[in-house]
C-alpha cells in the first residue's frame, strides 16, 4: 500500500502556502503529449534517483455514495498484481534493484510513484507502465487489501482528531464528496467488489487525466522518449472525461459533541475557506498565520502560553481542486472546553475588527515567503509540488507569484478577509471527549 497516500495531500498543502524568493524560472518542463497526458519533468543531475509520479484524476470525489472507499481501495491495489506479473513478483523486481514503487488514492486523484537510480529507470518504467496501464486485481488481493482497509479504519476510530475530522468534513461539505470519508466505512469498504474496482479502473483512467512527473537525472528529451514510449499507445477516450463539481456554500453553522471516554477533548472548529485561484486566498493565509500559524500566533500566545489552557492550538486553510476549509485546532482538558472556545472566538471576531499590528504582518510574511526553499529539498518534494500546481491549475511560475502577492498583503486586506471569514458564527464545531 502507498505509504504516502494519506499524508500526500497534506504535504503538498503545505507546500502551496510557501514561496521562495530565490526561483526565478519555472521549477519544470512541461508539455501535453499527444494523447492528452500532461508530462513535467524537473532536471537535477546531481541527484541520481529519478523519481516519477504518475497522478489520475481518479480520486474519491467518484465514489459512489454507497460505495465509498472504492477510489482508495483502487489505488491500493494497484501494485498488487498485473497482466505480466503478480504483486509478489512486482515487489521482489523493484527491491532488487533497490527501488520503490507504491500506489495509493486520495479525494482528488490516484496515484503511482517510482523511485529508482537513473541506471534501474527502464525497468522501473515498465513495471510503472503495467500497474498503471494493466493492473488485474486478483480476487484474493481485493478480499485481502478489504481486510486491511477495515481494520485501518477500525483503528483510527481511537483516533480523537481523526473522527473530530471526519465529522467536520460532513459539515464543512454537507453536499459534495469532500464531506464523505476518501477511506470509506467498513461497511461501504466490505460492500465492494473485484467487478467494481475493475470498472472504476476502466472508467475513471484515461491519459488526458493523466499528470506524469519526472524528477532527478534525467534530460527532458530522455523523459519524454521513455514516457512516450510506455504510455504514449494509451488511447484517448471519444467520451469527455466525468466532471465535478466545485464545493456550494454550506448550509448553517452546526455544532456537534462526539462522546468518549477521554481526559483531555479535541475541539475542531471550520468553514469553508478560498483557493489558491482567488485573489483573496494570499490574505487569508497570511490572516490564518497570525490568528494561528506559530509560536507568535495569537491563539498560541492567548491560550497556550498565558492561559495553560491547550495542549497545542493552531489554524490552518486547506485548499483543494473543489473547495478549500479554514480551520482551528486545539487539545484541551475537558473542563476547558468552554473557556478556550470563547477565547478562539474572541480572537476570531477581533481579527475582523481590528487592524494587525505591522510587526504580526511581517512575521507572517516573512514566514511564509522565506520558509519555501526547505520545503523542495528533495526530489519527491519536488515532484508533490508540480503534480500539485499542474493539477490544481497554478501554473509552474506559481511560487513567484505566490511571493509576489503575499508580499503585498496589507494590515487592511488582512481586515478585510477576516471580517468574511473569520466571523465566529459561521464556523462549524466538533468536539470530541467526555464533555458534558
Amino acid at each position: 500500500m502507498w505509504r504516502r497516500s494519506g499524508s500526500l495531500w497534506a504535504v503538498v498543502l503545505t507546500l502551496l502556502v510557501v514561496a521562495s524568493p530565490a526561483v526565478a524560472a519555472p521549477l519544470a518542463h512541461r508539455e501535453v503529449l499527444p494523447n492528452g497526458i500532461v508530462l513535467l519533468v524537473a532536471e537535477r543531475p546531481a541527484i541520481p534517483i529519478v523519481i516519477t509520479r504518475v497522478f489520475v484524476r481518479a480520486g474519491a470525489v467518484h465514489d459512489p455514495p454507497d460505495r465509498e472507499g472504492l477510489a482508495n481501495l483502487t489505488g491500493a491495489l494497484l501494485t498488487r498484481g498485473t497482466s505480466r506479473q503478480s504483486g509478489p513478483e512486482i515487489d521482489s523486481a523493484i527491491e532488487f534493484v533497490g527501488g520503490s514503487l507504491e500506489s495509493g488514492a486520495g479525494s482528488d486523484g490516484i496515484s503511482a510513484s517510482l523511485s529508482v537510480l537513473k541506471k534501474n529507470l527502464d525497468l522501473g518504467l515498465d513495471l510503472l507502465r503495467d500497474v498503471v496501464l494493466t493492473p488485474s486485481f486478483p480476487e484474493d488481493e481485493v478480499k485481502r487489501k478489504v481486510a486491511e482497509v477495515q481494520a485501518a479504519i477500525k483503528r483510527s476510530e481511537e483516533s480523537p482528531e481523526t473522527v473530530g475530522g471526519r465529522a467536520l468534513a460532513a459539515l464543512i461539505f454537507p453536499n459534495h464528496p469532500y464531506g464523505r470519508r476518501a477511506e470509506g466505512t467498513i461497511e461501504s469498504v466490505g460492500r465492494i467488489t473485484r467487478e467494481e474496482v475493475v470498472r472504476f479502473h476502466r472508467n475513471f483512467f484515461r491519459p488526458d487525466q493523466t499528470i506524469v512527473a519526472v524528477v532527478g537525472d534525467v534530460t527532458v528529451d530522455e523523459a519524454r522518449s521513455a514516457i512516450r514510449q510506455r504510455f504514449g499507445g494509451w488511447a484517448r477516450p471519444a467520451t469527455p472525461p466525468v466532471t465535478v463539481a466545485a464545493a456550494g456554500p454550506g448550509g448553517p453553522a452546526a455544532k456537534v459533541t462526539i462522546k468518549k471516554d477521554l481526559t483531555q477533548a479535541t475541539i475542531l472548529l471550520g468553514r469553508q475557506g478560498l483557493r489558491q485561484t482567488d485573489p483573496d486566498y494570499f490574505a487569508l493565509s497570511v490572516a490564518s498565520y497570525v490568528l494561528g500559524g506559530g509560536s507568535t500566533s495569537r491563539l498560541y500566545s492567548r491560550v497556550r502560553e498565558e492561559g495553560g489552557l491547550a495542549y497545542s492550538i493552531y489554524s490552518y486553510l486547506a485548499p483543494s481542486q473543489y473547495g478549500s476549509s479554514l480551520v482551528v485546532n486545539a487539545q484541551t482538558r475537558t473542563a476547558e472546553v468552554a473557556k478556550v472556545v470563547s477565547i478562539v472566538n474572541d480572537e476570531l471576531a477581533r481579527m475582523g475588527k481590528e487592524l494587525v499590528s505591522d510587526r504580526e504582518l511581517g512575521l507572517a510574511k516573512s514566514y511564509l515567503i522565506g520558509s519555501f526553499p526547505l520545503r523542495l529539498d528533495t526530489s519527491d518534494k519536488v515532484a508533490d509540488f508540480i503534480v500539485a500546481v499542474e493539477h490544481q491549475g497554478l501554473g509552474l511560475e506559481y511560487p513567484d507569484r505566490y511571493k509576489e502577492r503575499i508580499g503585498k498583503v496589507t494590515v487592511a486586506d488582512v481586515k478585510r478577509v477576516a471580517a468574511t471569514f473569520f466571523a465566529p458564527d459561521t464556523f462549524n464545531r466538533v468536539v470530541v471527549g467526555d464533555v458534558k
